[in-house]
């Protein structure tokens, strides 16, 4: 009877990678495996050490269900070989998984430039309807000006509507370029630079990490604003136009129901190759459903400035590349659907991040303790809408 046993292939390595996260943090790189369960990760021993009271409830069950499974008698053998064809079987084993996880990481590593993955970026400046323009359309760096019309503004509504939620819902991430314009985007990069040069930004923080190894995790150096602080009165327009166009998707983003967001996180890539491993945003279920991030990055070009965020949407062999451009928001699910990355940056790299609470999930995690996100774990209610300026 045939003995052959059945090789991972590159698809089963790359959905066990996908399933792999520190349970504390959600970094994918470096993990360390449970002894005792087996079936949970972590970065570090400091970081199970400190999960350990919400592991052990379901660590010693599994361990439980494996003692059990061990003391039931062992079914029939089928076939039996030899000792040297069980060395040639496991070279072979050993062979085919290198080639496959060879492939695997030449699948993810291909240079990109947004190409990876299509359909999610579009223009806020649009003549007429976003109709007009698709859904698929890259062409980040042009005024849509067909026919010569004049560019008019997207309203939030109809940016909310006709893009963002059929586009979240598609592919699970949406970019809109030109989101406040050249003067706007100007004013909120000089309150940002002023808020840096006053030394408030310090080395970011993993969730209930406060050891000196997160620098090996994350480069940045960052800060939080509420909006109300003195020389920040733009980066709370920028806060309110997001609230905007969450306000018009709520409802209609999955099945979350949105009732506030976190304080708004500046952060700082200096340059000089910092950057953040893959990580996930929400591995535990804090109640963070919407990750939102808008770049501040004049003439970036990632070919010499890298930096750029790469998403390994859950389920698909492709990834998305979204290089840092000045203007651009950035919308994301905050879960596990999207684990992502920010390759190593060679100059500055400022962006602006908030995090939008379901308030089911949010709810669940007060109950269960795991708000302890320092800054992130801070609800604050969504703005009123904004007047149009």
């Amino acid at each position: 009877m045939d003995n052959k046993t059945a090789l991972p292939t590159v698809l089963d390595l790359q959905r066990e990678r996908e399933r792999q996260y520190c349970e504390l943090c959600g970094k994918m790189e470096n993990l360390l495996k449970c002894g005792r369960c087996r079936n949970s990760f972590y970065c570090s021993k400091e970081h199970q050490k400190q999960h350990w009271k919400m592991h052990k409830l379901i660590c010693k069950e599994s361990e439980r269900r494996a003692q059990d499974s061990k003391q039931k008698p062992a079914g029939p053998q089928v076939g039996d070989v030899g000792k040297e064809g069980q060395t040639q079987s496991r070279q072979k084993g050993k062979q085919q998984q290198q080639k496959n996880r060879a492939e695997l990481d030449n699948s993810t590593a291909s240079p990109s430039e947004e190409t990876g993955m299509k359909g999610f970026i579009t223009n806020a400046e649009c003549a007429g309807s976003l109709d007009d323009k698709p859904c698929g359309d890259t062409g980040s760096n042009n005024n849509c000006k067909p026919n010569g019309q004049t560019t008019t503004r997207s309203t939030p509504q109809n940016l909310a509507m006709e893009y963002i939620v059929p586009c979240m819902t598609k592919h699970g991430i949406c970019v809109v370029d030109n989101f406040l314009g050249l003067e706007t985007g100007q004013a909120i990069l000089e309150d940002v630079k002023a808020l840096h040069k006053t030394g408030k930004f310090t080395d970011g923080q993993l969730v209930s990490q406060k050891s000196d190894s997160t620098k090996d995790i994350r480069g940045d150096q960052i800060t939080w604003i509420e909006g109300r602080e003195p020389g920040c009165e733009k980066i709370r327009f920028l806060m309110s136009r997001m609230d905007d166009l969450v306000r018009h998707c709520n409802g209609k983003l999955g099945n979350y129901s949105i009732n506030g967001r976190t304080k708004a996180m500046v952060a700082c890539y200096p340059g000089d190759g910092t950057g953040y491993v893959r990580h996930v945003d929400n591995p535990n279920g804090d109640g963070r459903c919407v990750t939102c991030i808008y770049y501040l990055n004049k003439d970036w070009d990632s070919k010499n400035h890298g930096g750029v965020l790469r998403i390994f949407p859950e389920g698909k062999a492709q990834f998305a590349d979204i290089e840092p451009k000045f203007d651009r928001l950035l919308f994301f699910w905050s879960d596990r659907r999207n684990p992502h990355e920010v390759q190593p940056a060679q100059a500055t790299r400022y962006a602006i991040t908030v995090w939008y609470f379901d308030a089911d999930e949010r709810a669940r995690a007060k109950e269960k303790y795991l708000t302890g996100a320092g800054e992130k774990g801070v609800k604050v209610e969504l703005n009123r809408p904004s007047e149009p300026s």
